[in-house]
């Protein structure tokens, strides 16, 4: 391994937010924002197919300030888990609107999460909205027509009346089946499937995920096995609040070897409280408390004001009320994408909701002190490139979740 600080070699493990699609996606993001950035900012930034174990990756050769490194990143998949969860009909989903609606609000959990920011809470009541409009965009068209119906009664007798409800049946059916089938083009199915699978259990991991993340700690214990000098754990989304348990049995189960390679955490666009504040939330909440003093890792959260998905500048930490005494993490900070775009960019991005909530892992114009590429390819560790740098001074810290329980029993007694 080289000297303290400086790598040559690293391992990547990238854990995605709930997102259904391929994880050769997050290859080609990085093939094509890298060559960007590494444009912009003047370093060598190539993909070569993937030289280590592991299900999908890819691997980075890079020549930053004077210095060549290699880097073999791993995306850690769980998008089987996301299709199953989503793979649900329209009556259920309209279920799962009622309860999860019940959950966040009967709880006074939506009011809590609205103290922090506007746009993730904006963001959770859209898909029921437009759900609801769906309804009744469904219900009036079935309605109109059998109104229409209901004009014939006179020529054609009271057959018509029924006719005319059955017809307006169909035509509510084939409407919300229609809005289903192009549902891509508005994500209400899935942004209410999103919230929904962390709500059916009151913020606790269903079993099939526990034993994916199970799986997802085996393969960073491995990874801090290997002649590298970093493993850098990067957590997007809903991904961050995975990665945080996972890294915290992995350092409770003492296999984060002292004398290995150094271990950093990057939560990128983090919804951790959309989960934490939820009454279940109880391991969770344990492990944010646990990871936050931890030596073992170096842990870094980056959100931006300008990312209306997630809780931008929130320390998942403090606003969950479980800050303990000796608390050293996260350092949270703005990627400050209005000052890293250029006004054109910012312009041309700043209503595309979801494709700024993957800004984090692409090029800026203009990158400050944030830049996935460096951090991912480049010649620093995670601790060395940030040693220096004060969190946010606008970042929000006051406690504000109404259920603080660590313990099952606890989280209990407060349901």
């Amino acid at each position: 391994m080289s000297e303290s600080g400086t790598v040559t070699r690293r391992r990547v493990v990238y854990i995605p937010g709930y997102d259904p699609i391929h994880p050769r996606r997050y290859r080609e993001l990085y093939r094509k924002e890298g060559a960007a950035q590494a444009s912009i900012s003047g370093y060598a930034l190539a993909l070569r197919p993937k030289t280590g174990g592991g299900r999908y990756g890819w691997h980075v050769e890079a020549a930053m300030d004077g210095a060549e490194i290699a880097a073999d990143v791993e995306v850690l998949v769980w998008s089987d888990i996301v299709r199953a969860s989503m793979s649900t009909s329209i009556l259920a989903t309209y279920l799962q609107l009622l309860r999860t609606a019940w959950e966040y609000i009967v709880t006074g959990a939506l009011f809590r999460l609205m103290l922090l920011r506007k746009g993730p809470v904006i963001a959770a009541l859209y898909p029921v909205g437009m759900l609801l409009l769906q309804l009744l965009l469904a219900l009036l068209a079935g309605w109109a027509v059998y109104a229409l119906a209901a004009l014939t009664v006179p020529l054609l007798g009271g057959a018509a009346r029924l006719a005319g409800g059955v017809a307006g049946i169909l035509v509510a059916w084939a409407l919300l089946r229609w809005f289903h089938a192009n549902d891509g083009k508005v994500f209400a199915y899935y942004l209410m499937h999103d919230y929904a699978y962390s709500a059916r259990h009151r913020g606790a991991n269903p079993p099939e995920l526990e034993a994916r993340m199970a799986a997802f700690g085996e393969t960073i214990a491995a990874a801090l096995a290997e002649e590298v000098d970093e493993v850098l754990v990067v957590g997007h989304s809903s991904g961050a609040h995975l990665a945080v348990s996972v890294l915290a049995d992995l350092i409770r189960a003492g296999r984060v070897p002292p004398q290995g390679p150094k271990l950093a955490f990057l939560s990128l666009g983090q919804v951790v409280p959309m989960v934490s504040f939820l009454r279940g939330a109880w391991r969770l909440r344990a492990d944010l408390a646990y990871l936050s003093t931890r030596e073992e890792l170096t842990w870094v959260d980056v959100t931006a004001p300008g990312d209306g998905c997630a809780f931008a500048l929130c320390d998942p930490v403090s606003v969950s009320g479980v800050a303990p005494a000796g608390k050293r993490w996260p350092l949270v900070f703005s990627a400050q994408f209005t000052r890293s775009l250029s006004p054109a960019r910012w312009k041309e991005l700043r209503w595309r909701f979801f494709r700024l909530h993957f800004q984090y892992l692409c090029a800026f114009d203009a990158p400050l002190d944030y830049d996935y590429f460096r951090i991912t390819a480049g010649p620093l560790t995670l601790a060395e490139r940030y040693a220096q740098r004060p969190p946010s001074a606008s970042r929000l810290e006051a406690p504000v979740n109404r259920f603080t329980s660590i313990t099952p029993d606890a989280a209990a007694r407060t349901a």
